[in-house]
């Protein structure tokens, strides 16, 4: 893909990119999306995920993730596996530069997430996903009515 041009990027690989991809294929934008260092996002590392609509059944985290890409990529909406490391958007086009290629486009959607801050004690590693949470509103609800430590503070905690 080196020095091709598209009419619309998605820089992200969690929900929102392809929820972004997956509208742009369905408008015929033919939509290109660059997954990122963490293919899949912060649910890859979620075990149980009940609170998604349609969801009848939990899946694990990296399943449902893997279900998000194949539906974009029914609808012709390309995946590229990289991760871009600069962006020019001074100019049109907008150049993007990846550690395995370069990309320019006319239109670029942002969706690159968030990621926790740990504290970076040994037994967090041990523990994520069984105990260890960074989102209080994606796992409060399988610690309701037990005691649990909170770090942090504000909409950080």
């Amino acid at each position: 893909m080196a020095d091709q041009h598209h009419r619309l990027i998605v820089l992200g690989s969690g929900p929102a990119g392809y929820t972004a991809a997956l509208y742009a294929a369905r408008a015929n934008l033919k939509p290109v999306l660059i997954t990122g260092v963490e293919v899949g996002g912060q649910l890859t590392t979620t075990t149980e995920v009940e609170n998604w609509p349609g969801g009848h059944a939990e899946l694990q985290g990296p399943e449902l993730m893997m279900q998000m890409a194949e539906h974009v990529e029914r609808f012709d909406a390309a995946i590229v596996n990289d991760y871009v490391n600069a962006a020019d958007l001074s100019a049109k086009p907008i150049r993007l530069t990846g550690d395995n290629d370069t990309y320019t486009c006319d239109a670029l959607i942002i969706a690159t997430g968030a990621s926790a801050k740990y504290l970076g004690l040994p037994s967090e590693e041990a523990y994520k996903g069984r105990g260890v949470s960074a989102c209080a509103t994606c796992d409060g609800f399988f610690y309701r009515n037990q005691t649990v430590a909170v770090v942090g503070g504000g909409n950080t905690a």
